[in-house]
């Protein structure tokens, strides 16, 4: 059975908060870090959401999709760090490149900002159910049909690995090649990508019909196959968010 979701089942305290808490929390910790451009401050910031990802037991799963984030990470350095428009302080030359403190300094508060955020959302939706989270959504009156589209971002990477493994395992049964040199993977590479962008879309639209037979457009007052999931310090974590997030917005306005 394909997995289907980024979320990583486990018995934690970080999988027993609701969702809506949670997703408070992202919006918090990345405003935050952007109000207040202060090196240590983010790197305060980002060791809390570390620390919340190793309670939640899930910073393993958290390190592919920070490994995917590089190539973003790396153009940052080079860009600001070369070609900073205020670079004044000269740290040192590669080639015909120079290298500027201001530069690199800028782009260090953009990696970690970025760091946090990946970091932040994976608190999200590696503790988190995709169902729970736009069940609880919903709830609070989102459209149930902008809850369907959130519900399909959220599967649409997972699903898309399922089925390029799955093929890659049918062709490799063939007698494809594709294992060997970076050479050889991208020629195994091509002929997978007509595949999974057709059994992708060929899901899209058996869902969307599996959909109008459930009565997804019905007009009918609409229930909810589960409870909705309470956690008893919720109300006082949300409070502390919002307090937090005013505290560094006011902190700002005196700096």
């Amino acid at each position: 059975m394909r997995k289907m979701t980024l979320y990583v089942k486990k018995d934690s305290i970080i999988h027993d908060v609701d969702p809506l808490t949670k997703l408070l929390f992202v919006f918090v910790s990345v405003a935050v870090t952007y109000i207040l451009p202060n090196h240590t401050f983010v790197i305060g910031v980002l060791t809390f959401t570390l620390l919340l990802l190793l309670i939640g037991k899930v910073i393993h799963a958290i390190l592919p999709i920070i490994g995917l984030s590089f190539v973003l990470i790396l153009s940052i350095i080079i860009v600001q760090g070369f070609f900073h428009p205020d670079r004044t302080t000269v740290w040192g030359t590669i080639g015909p490149l120079t290298i500027y403190k201001e530069g690199f300094s800028f782009a260090l508060l953009l990696t970690l900002r970025v760091l946090n955020m990946v970091c932040a959302f994976g608190v999200l939706i590696l503790t988190t159910k995709p169902d729970d989270l736009v069940d609880s959504l919903i709830r609070k009156g989102l459209s149930p049909k902008i809850g369907y589209v959130l519900l399909s971002v959220l599967q649409i990477i997972p699903q898309m690995i399922a089925t390029k493994n799955r093929i890659t395992d049918a062709q490799r049964s063939r007698g494809m090649e594709t294992e060997g040199n970076l050479f050889t993977r991208l020629q195994s590479f091509i002929p997978l990508l007509s595949p999974v962008v057709l059994s992708s879309l060929s899901d899209t639209r058996e869902r969307s019909i599996a959909l109008e037979i459930r009565g997804f457009n019905s007009k009918n007052v609409r229930t909810f196959l589960h409870e909705p999931i309470h956690f008893k310090y919720g109300l006082a974590v949300k409070i502390l968010l919002v307090v937090l997030l005013a505290a560094v917005i006011v902190w700002r306005g005196i700096l």
